[in-house]
Parts: structure tokens; C-alpha cells; sequence
């Protein structure tokens, strides 16, 4: 038939989505100079050329589209040319809309390479194609789904990675990103000091080291925005688990940081990851709590003016929050900067060592390093058969279920307290495998802490003072203006037993008077008691304490 009789006026139609239903699919380009050479031979007039980069999956996403529709029903046009009828609609409600369009005749052709679609026409044919469209969009979905269920069940987030991690492409796995993962560690660290906000953090990363989010093809290759830093620091995903379907799955990508570290950076945060507003830098504020509320301790600044010399001077003092609803606080007195620091500093005192105990403490350490790897691969070994016991508890539960041994709803109950099981001992083993990593050097930390953080406590600045108090313990309590704090584990054996090794050892003076037989074996066995009651496993808060020398 001879098209340029009927004077039907055409849009032609060229879309083409990112998504994997269009891989195979001509791209927008290419359609457009198809169509138009079939145009040509056809005899067909095109009123305009309309080009949309969109999904057709879900109605109402597509304006490019709804305005071709509109201007149809309108009447300025009654054809459309387009490469195939899925490039129109891969939902039932376009494609009813289509249709309808097509049975009333204000739609007078619908034109591809292919096929030509009337009004008088079988509508069969056309409701045939489209549901094929359509019904492809939904065995893509189940199939998109089934394999993102099989790589949680492996252990795989199916998630975009995030800074620091890589998606591996070949076996669609989750790695290390060589250049950044260390470069996010470093933010998660001073994060970790409570001395530094979320934006000071992203300044710091993007103009001193350089940070630049991930360049794909059409976006990424820029600065990490302030949402962005927030999103990242309350991201499980670092931690070795992550959050799919609504659960918590272990993963098996590397974990960048501990679950305690993780939680160290949720309340230094606040409530949902929100920061705190912070205009000043006071060191003892966002950590220590009011013995009587537990409210957070702020800080504010006073300016006086001096009688004598008529000059002003600032006071900074420290007090409770008082922001708890519903309860009443009776903490009304502030505590000065001086005087807190002075309670911390007597803190530091309890837990200064004289360096030749911080010298045999490593000696005998580092002696007693191998008889610690043995006892963590003891530990690991057991941890390791209880999980593959309870995975084999998990896998026979399956079977019963296959067989119909049990309903659904003992089965769910008894799957995820196992499954539950599982995951807490994943962490253990985890955190087991870096134990050996990390134990010597958080022994030599710990002790090197005890010889020089009371200098570097009088010499440092608010960030140092404040690394400093994180690293001496926990539930710091202020309580009518007497501040307490629990010392770590770790610090128990300088606690309890160094004041009367020192004492003895100062009697002994041995720099003084020359070495006898007598001083010797005193010395010995001071000595020999400072190393063989030593804590041999220190944990994981002081992981990223500095050296303080």
C-alpha cells in the first residue's frame, strides 16, 4: 500500500535503557538512523524525532513518553515509528493505554521494521507482542532475584561496592580496592578519636590525600559530599556484614574495621547519624556522661573581665547537657577546664610506668609471642567446628523440611535461630583469625602508653587530651564535679600490681650504689614478677591508640 496517500503524520519513538533488558538492543543512535532511511522507502512523514534513555518497566516514569501520548490523544499526530513495539512498553498499563489508542482509531499506525499495526487490525496480535514485552520484564525480574538470593547465600552483598572495595566482574565478588581501602581506614580513624567531625574529615580526605569518589561512565570522579561521608560512617557494610532483604547477612569481603569500632562512630555520631554541632574544640566533650542523668557533658565558654588589671580572660567550663526529657537532673554546678584536666591527669598518673619496666614487660612479650599464636589457633579451631557443626544442624533442618518432616513454621523458627547462630560465630572466628595480627602490637601499645602519656597529656592539644581519656577506659562519669572512669582491661596488671614493684625497685636504687649479689636477685625478681603476671591479651580499644612519645 501506498503510505504517502493515508497523510499520516508520524513521531518516531527511539528509546533505549542502562538496564540489562537492553543489552542486545540497538542504541538510540542507531535506531533513529534506521528509522529514518525506513522512513524514506516507506514514503512516511516524521513530524518529529523523540529520543528517551528510560526503563519502560514501571508506568509513569517515562515524560518523554507521556508527552508523545498527549500529544497523540490531542490529534496532532496519528502514527508512530519505532524500532519494536517493547520500545513503546514493557508494562500492561502503557500498553493498555496503547492499545486502546490503536482500537479507537485516534492511533492510525504504529510502524516498525517488522510489522505494521492498525485499527482494523486483529488486536490479538498486538495484545500477543506486548505481553511478551511485558511478561519478559517479569521472568527478568525472578531471574535478577533467584541470582541475588544465591550471592547472599555465598556470602556476596549484591550492592554497588562502596569506597574502599571494588566489585570483582569475573566472579562477581566484592575486593579490596588497592588505592582507596587504606585511605578509608584512615578516615574511620580519626573518626574513631571523637576529635573530629564528619566534615573536617571529608576536608582533610579530599584536599590533603586526594579522595575522589569512583568514576563509572556517567557520573563519580568528584569529591565525597557531607551526606556522603555520614552515609559512609554509618555503613555496616565495613564491618564485614551487610544489610540485604531485610536481615543481616556475614559477608565474606574483608572487613575494614571491628563491630566495637563501628560502634565507637554510631555514638560519637548521635542519634540516626547525625552529627553533633560542634563549633569548638573542647577534649572532654561527647564522651564523658553525667552520673546522674547520663546526659552527654558539653562545654562553654566564659569571658570576664579582671578587676586588677580591667583585661578579659576566657574560662572554659564543663556541665551537663540536661537535655533527657523527662528526667530531672540535679547536677547544676559546672567543673572548669583546669580542674577536669587535672582529675584526668591524676587518671594518667595510676597507669605511668619507669621505662625499664615498659623494657622488660616487651621482653617478655615478645619470648612468650609463639605460646599466644598456639593458644589462638586452639581457639580458632574450636570455633570453627562448632560452626561447621551448626551448619551441619542447619543443612539436616533443610533436609527435614524437604522431606516433610516438619511444617513451615518450625522450620522458619528453628532456621533463624541457627542462622543467627551462624552469623555471631562467623564474627568470632573473624576477629580470632586477626587476633595473632594484632596481639603483640597492642601489647606493645598498651605499654607504651603507660610510659608516655602523661608527658604527651601536659604537651598535647585538645585532639591528643582527648585520644588520650578514649584510650584509658570507658563509662567516663562526671558526678558532682568528680570525674570516674573504668580502666581498660589491659591496664589492670599496671593498676594492681606496678605501684609496689616500683616502690621496691626505687628501694633498691640500683643507679646509685654498685651491684651486689643481694641487689642483683632483688632486682631479679622484681623483674621476673612484672613479666610473669602480665596481661597477655589486651583488647581491641587501644587498636588505634597512637604512640604517645
Amino acid at each position: 500500500m501506498d503510505q504517502s496517500k493515508e497523510k499520516i503524520e508520524y513521531f518516531l519513538y527511539a528509546r533505549k535503557s542502562s538496564e540489562s533488558e537492553d543489552r542486545q538492543v540497538q542504541s538510540i543512535d542507531d535506531q533513529v538512523s534506521r528509522l529514518n532511511l525506513l522512513a524514506k522507502e516507506r514514503g512516511l512523514s516524521i513530524k518529529r524525532v523523540l529520543r528517551e534513555a528510560k526503563s519502560a518497566k514501571k508506568p509513569g516514569d517515562r515524560p518523554v513518553f507521556a508527552e508523545m501520548m498527549e500529544r497523540i490523544e490531542g490529534g496532532e499526530v496519528g502514527g508512530i515509528l519505532c524500532w519494536q513495539i517493547n520500545r513503546l512498553s514493557r508494562n500492561p498499563v502503557d500498553s493498555g493505554r496503547i492499545q486502546w489508542l490503536l482500537q479507537q482509531g485516534i492511533l492510525q499506525s504504529i510502524q516498525t521494521p517488522e510489522r505494521v499495526y492498525r485499527p482494523e487490525d486483529n488486536t490479538l496480535l498486538f495484545s500477543v507482542e506486548s505481553g511478551m514485552a511485558n511478561q519478559f520484564i517479569i521472568d527478568l525480574r525472578k531471574n535478577t532475584l533467584r541470582g541475588m538470593h544465591s550471592k547472599v547465600e555465598k556470602g556476596w552483598a549484591p550492592i554497588l561496592a562502596p569506597l574502599g572495595y571494588l566489585n570483582e566482574e569475573e566472579k562477581h565478588t566484592i575486593v579490596k580496592d588497592p588505592r582507596l581501602f587504606p585511605v578509608i581506614r584512615k578516615m574511620w580513624d580519626l573518626m574513631l578519636t571523637g576529635s573530629y567531625t564528619g566534615p573536617r574529615i571529608l576536608q582533610i580526605a579530599s584536599r590533603e590525600w586526594g579522595l575522589r569518589t569512583k568514576k563509572y561512565k556517567r557520573r563519580g570522579g568528584g569529591e565525597l559530599s557531607v551526606s556522603g561521608i555520614y552515609r559512609l560512617f554509618t555503613n555496616i557494610f565495613y564491618t564485614g556484614l551487610f544489610d540485604w532483604g531485610g536481615k543481616r547477612h556475614q559477608g565474606k569481603h574483608e572487613p575494614m574495621i571491628s563491630m566495637e569500632e563501628y560502634n565507637r562512630v554510631q555514638e560519637l555520631l548521635g542519634t540516626n547519624g547525625k552529627p553533633r554541632p560542634q563549633r569548638h574544640i573542647f577534649p572532654f566533650t561527647g564522651f564523658i556522661r553525667c552520673g546522674d542523668c547520663g546526659c552527654s557533658i558539653t562545654a562553654e565558654e566564659h569571658t570576664k573581665i579582671i578587676k586588677k588589671t580591667q583585661q578579659s580572660k576566657t574560662f572554659i567550663y564543663y556541665h551537663c547537657t540536661r537535655k533527657k526529657q523527662g528526667v530531672k537532673c540535679t547536677q547544676r554546678s559546672m567543673v572548669s577546664k583546669e580542674d577536669l584536666e587535672e582529675q584526668v591527669e591524676r587518671e594518667i598518673i595510676k597507669l605511668t610506668i619507669l621505662p625499664e619496666f615498659r623494657d622488660w614487660a616487651l621482653e617478655v612479650l615478645r619470648e612468650n609471642n609463639d605460646t599466644e599464636i598456639q593458644t589462638r589457633t586452639q581457639i580458632y579451631e574450636n570455633q570453627q567446628n562448632t560452626l561447621n557443626q551448626t551448619q551441619a544442624e542447619l543443612d539436616a533442618l533443610t533436609r527435614m523440611r524437604y522431606r516433610e518432616l516438619i511444617d513451615d513454621e518450625t522450620y522458619v523458627k528453628e532456621r533463624d535461630k541457627l542462622q543467627g547462630k551462624i552469623l555471631g560465630l562467623r564474627q568470632a572466628v573473624r576477629k580470632t583469625e586477626g587476633r595473632a595480627d594484632r596481639w603483640l602490637e597492642l601489647s606493645e601499645r598498651t605499654f607504651n602508653f603507660a610510659l608516655y602519656a602523661h608527658s604527651a597529656f601536659l604537651k598535647g592539644g585538645p585532639e591528643v587530651k582527648k585520644e588520650i581519656l578514649m584510650a584509658l577506659g570507658s563509662n567516663p562519669i562526671l558526678n558532682n564535679k568528680k570525674l570516674s572512669i573504668e580502666a581498660n582491661s589491659w591496664f589492670a596488671r599496671v593498676e594492681r600490681d606496678y605501684p609496689a614493684l616500683e616502690k621496691e625497685y626505687l628501694r633498691l636504687e640500683p643507679g646509685k650504689e654498685p651491684m651486689n649479689k643481694a641487689k642483683t636477685d632483688a632486682l631479679s625478681s622484681v623483674r621476673a614478677h612484672w613479666g610473669a603476671r602480665r596481661e597477655s591479651n589486651p583488647r581491641d580499644r587501644l587498636h588505634r591508640a597512637a604512640f604517645y612519645h
